[in-house]
């Protein structure tokens, strides 16, 4: 009923109900009402996050569906995918946890927000988040390279010469560093200090394994390094990893090799004291080489062998054997008397 009293601007209801307004009427109205409302939330859903991808939120697990998880961000829901979860990471229903947001897409069954804990930007945000060199933009992170659940390599430098970048990462008494690993599940995290000289950024991402020789080859941009056999698993790492996050990180592929120059080096000596005891003593090459890896480099210490011994080594009868020891004495007092003259 109109309100005779009533001003501009004053609101008023009134009773507009349509002829043959029915049941069916009214619960289709309301179907539709309510539909519109979903899909107004989902609009502003989107409106309010999709400037959000790329940052870290807090949530706590509410829900599986599957092997996903739902995660309750306040007003809103994300989802943590199967193949953005870490391997090795279990949830419960309550639980808190951080994620980076991935991506905030708006498909036909409305927006969803995609989180993730393996992505190797989650390492990047929580650097950044903790280290203040970083947020300030004095010390910059040139790289990061991630097997989740297992190890990391992340390359920082600093503008100003004064800041060390791998100590502002690290922080005092490692605190800060010990905070990422911490939400990290205690991930092996590697902060390596990055140089636009290659030699000097593998020799970097490779510690602590000491190489002895760095080739770099800039058309096919592959380095090739090499090691001693004791730094051999330390510059490979578990399974490769050290290696192959080395390579991701650089962005070049790293060939790790034992270093032979000292193999070849001892094969060399020998080669030349066998080809020197075959001359003095008259034996074949086959021979004196098999007498100088069993420690006979000299006729001086052939004949401290027994001859049944060398008989077994070469493969001869003993009575040759013993000729050949004779033929050592001789040379030896040969070589004795020409000495004393």
């Amino acid at each position: 009923k109109k309100n005779p009293a009533a001003q501009p601007g004053d609101v008023q209801e009134f009773n507009v109900t349509p002829k043959d307004f029915g049941r069916i009427a009214v619960q289709t109205a309301k179907q539709t009402m309510m539909q519109r409302l979903r899909q107004a939330e989902k609009e502003m859903i989107y409106e309010e996050f999709k400037d959000r991808a790329g940052d870290i939120v807090s949530g706590t697990v509410r829900r599986f569906e599957r092997n996903d998880v739902m995660i309750d961000l306040g007003k809103f829901e994300g989802i943590l995918p199967n193949r953005e979860r870490v391997q090795g990471e279990d949830y419960n229903i309550g639980d808190r946890i951080r994620a980076y947001v991935l991506a905030v897409e708006n498909e036909g069954r409305g927006p969803e927000i995609i989180l993730s804990r393996s992505h190797p930007n989650f390492v990047r945000r929580l650097f950044e988040s903790e280290v203040n060199e970083i947020s300030d933009h004095t010390v910059e992170i040139r790289g990061v390279a991630r097997e989740a659940g297992f190890r990391t390599k992340i390359a920082v430098w600093s503008k100003d010469p004064k800041v060390d970048a791998v100590g502002a990462c690290v922080g005092m008494r490692g605190a800060r560093v010990k905070n990422i690993v911490r939400e990290l599940n205690n991930e092996k995290v590697d902060i390596i200090r990055w140089s636009d000289d290659p030699k000097e950024f593998v020799r970097e991402a490779l510690k602590p394994a000491d190489l002895k020789t760095i080739t770099i080859d800039e058309v096919a941009h592959v380095v090739h390094v090499t090691v001693t056999d004791e730094d051999l698993s330390k510059a490979i790492g578990r399974k490769g990893q050290n290696a192959r996050l080395s390579s991701r990180l650089m962005g070049w592929d790293i060939q790790v090799r034992r270093d032979e120059s000292k193999e070849e080096q001892f094969k060399e000596k020998i080669g030349g004291a066998a080809h020197t005891l075959g001359e003095q003593l008259g034996i074949s090459e086959a021979e004196a080489n098999a007498l100088t890896l069993a420690g006979g480099f000299t006729p001086e210490l052939v004949v401290d062998m027994p001859a049944a011994f060398i008989a077994e080594l070469l493969g001869m009868p003993e009575d040759v054997a013993e000729a050949l020891l004779s033929r050592a004495h001789a040379f030896l007092g040969t070589t004795l008397a020409t000495n004393e003259s």
